[in-house]
């Protein structure tokens, strides 16, 4: 089943589950609305932020050709992937040059996009996730709901199984911080015996050659510190031009994420130890694609910091997992359509336009418009559905005639009062979820005309 609306119908059945969902995600935008606030110059770091992504997405080839050459100079081995077919192929090739059979992973959306955990696992690798969150997940044998809170969707009890039927913890342990401890001690093990470890990418610094990873465990350095070689996957918007551009978006990033001042590990790499190798890969994926579109250009600018999943109002009631791809939310919305129009006709169409994820995107991207202009696109496409195409052009042809208007309200209203059945039925998928309304008694052209009359 791929379809956001019966995904999420799914999610729905359990009701005291989506108020607990929604009220945490809220929870977490109060925190950024709080710490956002305390800045006198928010504002101005948004500005700077998208302007700083403008010019990155204006000259992307220039600065990812300049932080190759500085990430060789440095020593840093670096890869290109045109596909996530590539990307996979290239960590698998890294893997056998190596003879390295088990793999810690920290957070990285790249990966999920790439499918990497799946491929790798189908040749028999070993691979573990070791951001809490992801753990958590990848134990449950799903996959991340959220690219910063990934088991947002589990309760504290539900963990307690899984670490029960898999950490060997008590049956009915709940105990956060206690679950906790039984984490870090199996991820301890396999820290000291994996021979690679896996990061992703917040920033690559043109300037210097270096990369940035942002963590809330330093996960990401246990395994990176630890293991012989490094491998980090960025997509190639990830490329900022210069070290100065970090302080502007380590202060929004976290601040937008969590509502934290800043995120506990910014660890920087620069080059390898001795007797390491840090490999990075750089994938496409269909970015250039998204680059050469007016339209959507601009969604590339995101810092994944999930701050459009926390206030979207229907993400917040329906699930990560109702988005059926990585990235999730408003975001994902529009980057999963971007790769592959016809799998992910249904995600513009799960928003309610309301702007609000707009209003708190870090680098301004306009996401409400881009999701409004790629239904367009899903229309022009055909991927629109018989009936809604129908309905659509059968509503355009009404509404642009005065006398046609006129005409059908008036059958409408005449059917709605003798044959309400016809409306309030359970094939009428509005009427599944709501209560219709009452037709008023006159229109307010009706009780406009009358009055003006009155008053002459």
């Amino acid at each position: 089943m791929s379809n956001h609306a019966a995904l999420a119908q799914r999610f729905n059945q359990d009701e005291k589950r989506v108020d607990w969902h929604d009220k945490t995600l809220w929870l977490v935008r109060e925190k950024r609305d709080a710490t956002s606030h305390a800045i006198p110059d928010w504002e101005k770091l948004r500005e700077t932020a998208s302007r700083i992504k403008f010019n990155v997405l204006s000259h992307l080839d220039t600065y990812l050709v300049q932080f190759e050459e500085k990430a060789r100079q440095n020593g840093i081995i670096v890869h290109w992937a045109k596909d996530a077919q590539e990307h996979n192929n290239i960590v698998l090739s890294i893997l056998e040059k190596h003879q390295a059979k088990k793999i810690v992973k920290s957070k990285s959306m790249l990966t999920e996009e790439c499918g990497l955990n799946h491929f790798l696992e189908e040749k028999n690798y070993q691979i573990i996730d070791t951001d809490l969150g992801e753990r958590i997940v990848q134990l449950a044998k799903e996959t991340p709901s959220h690219i910063v809170l990934p088991c947002i969707h589990k309760k504290k009890e539900e963990i307690g199984e899984i670490f029960h039927e898999n950490l060997s913890a008590p049956k009915g342990l709940a105990d956060p911080q206690q679950l906790t401890e039984i984490a870090k001690q199996d991820l301890r093990n396999h820290f000291l015996t994996a021979n690679v470890a896996m990061t992703g990418v917040n920033f690559a610094v043109a300037e210097t050659g270096e990369f940035v990873v942002c963590t809330n465990e330093g996960n990401a350095d246990m395994g990176a510190h630890l293991a012989k070689v490094h491998i980090a996957c960025m997509g190639l918007e990830k490329v900022i031009p210069e070290r100065r551009s970090l302080g502007v978006f380590l202060r929004l990033l976290a601040r937008s994420a969590t509502g934290q001042s800043i995120t506990s590990y910014s660890s920087h790499f620069k080059k390898p130890r001795k007797g390491q190798e840090i490999h990075v890969v750089i994938v496409d994926n269909g970015r250039s694609t998204q680059l050469g579109s007016d339209k959507f250009r601009n969604s590339l600018k995101c810092i994944r910091c999930g701050a459009c999943f926390n206030t979207c109002p229907v993400y917040r009631r329906s699930g990560g997992h109702s988005y059926h791809t990585a990235i999730a939310g408003p975001i994902g919305s529009i980057l999963a359509p971007n790769r592959d129009l016809e799998k992910y006709k249904d995600l513009p169409f799960a928003c309610s336009l309301c702007g609000s994820c707009a209003n708190v995107c870090p680098v301004k991207i306009d996401l409400d418009t881009q999701l409004y202009g790629m239904r367009q696109e899903i229309v022009k496409a055909g991927y629109g559905g018989f009936i809604k195409d129908i309905a659509m052009r059968q509503a355009a042809k009404m509404l642009s005639s005065t006398k046609r208007y006129e005409k059908l309200k008036k059958k409408l209203k005449f059917g709605y009062k003798r044959t309400p059945f016809l409306i309030k039925n359970k094939l009428n998928p509005w009427y599944q979820h709501r209560e219709m309304p009452e037709l008023a008694k006159e229109s307010f052209k009706e009780w406009y005309l009358k009055n003006k009359r009155n008053e002459q």
